[in-house]
């Protein structure tokens, strides 16, 4: 979601083709990238990942990309005209775009960025359906859902027999376990899997913020500098004083393990029954080093025991 924005072309290519060296084989975007979004850049990192993908086997890679949520929903985007839904027209023209973009002619997971509960779920997921049916995508999931949506939408697929959410891609870290309260349940029993976003707690989990010396480039640094209230409300959410003590305590964690807080925290977030895979994000390639070291990673009991400790300490800490 950095690039075409934080990170020029060469660059992602070169931290693409770092990760695909080192084995992932998962890649996720969305049409509304890079952010934050902006008009004129809406699609860039779509048209990014396509031209990189260009070079490689098409099978050896596991794709997937969102369709934008509802206008009204979690913010009003700059894509069709602010006049985004969730309806058939709309994801069609969606998963045109970005098959265009992406320059292949399927999509192994297609997702709805953020719900719309004022909607029928049956009016989204069956184009959803129809587009599986056709070959132009393998599977559907969802991100930025809360427990009725996921249940509402699984309900309705189970009625009408059409595909159903195979995923779920949610804001999860070691700042924000609240996905364990309940929808961690309903992925075991309906068999869905979190793809958690932003383990790293966008980037607050790495400590920068924690120094005197923090980074001015950063992006709640940039953010903070915004006169934009959406922005201003992420940093209130990532970056308050709860979070930023809670992140000094796991740092401590971290090097009594002799790990690095961006290793422990990566392998942390894919270390659950109910996790298919995390989603990590760079805007240079110099910060891949401690992500790719978590992959093997699996973290021991007293790690473990003394995260939870300090999650039990400061109970929610992004809110």
């Amino acid at each position: 979601m950095t690039f075409g924005l934080q990170t020029e072309e060469a660059e992602a290519h070169r931290i693409l083709d770092r990760c695909h060296a080192a084995g992932i084989d998962f890649y996720d975007t969305a049409e509304v990238y890079p952010v934050p979004p902006v008009a004129e850049l809406v699609g860039k990192t779509e048209e990014i990942f396509g031209r990189w993908m260009k070079g490689k086997p098409r099978d050896g890679i596991i794709l997937a990309t969102k369709v934008t949520g509802a206008a009204h929903g979690w913010f009003n985007a700059p894509v069709r005209n602010g006049k985004c839904a969730l309806d058939r027209r709309h994801i069609r023209q969606a998963v045109e775009g970005s098959l265009r973009r992406l320059q292949t002619d399927y999509i192994d997971l297609y997702q709805v960025h953020w719900p719309d509960h004022g909607m029928r779920a049956e009016d989204t997921l069956e184009p959803l359906h129809e587009l599986v049916q056709e070959g132009k995508v393998r599977s559907i999931g969802c991100s930025n859902q809360n427990s009725f949506g996921l249940m509402k939408s699984l309900w309705a697929s189970d009625l009408q027999g059409i595909s159903r959410y195979e995923t779920i891609q949610n804001n999860f870290s070691l700042n924000n376990r609240r996905f364990e309260d309940e929808l961690a349940e309903i992925c075991r029993r309906e068999q869905v899997s979190l793809l958690p976003y932003s383990p790293l707690a966008g980037g607050v989990l790495s400590g920068k913020y924690n120094r005197p010396d923090s980074p001015t480039d950063a992006r709640f640094s940039e953010y903070l500098k915004s006169h934009s209230p959406r922005h201003q409300a992420m940093v209130q959410r990532f970056l308050n004083e709860r979070c930023v003590a809670s992140t000094g305590k796991f740092l401590e964690v971290a090097k009594a393990a002799g790990l690095h807080p961006v290793t422990m925290a990566a392998a942390w977030s894919k270390q659950h029954d109910f996790v298919a895979a995390t989603i990590v994000g760079v805007s240079r390639e110099d910060q891949l080093g401690p992500i790719l070291a978590a992959a093997g990673l699996k973290l021991d009991a007293d790690t473990l025991a003394a995260i939870d400790a300090v999650s039990r300490e400061i109970l929610y800490p992004m809110g």
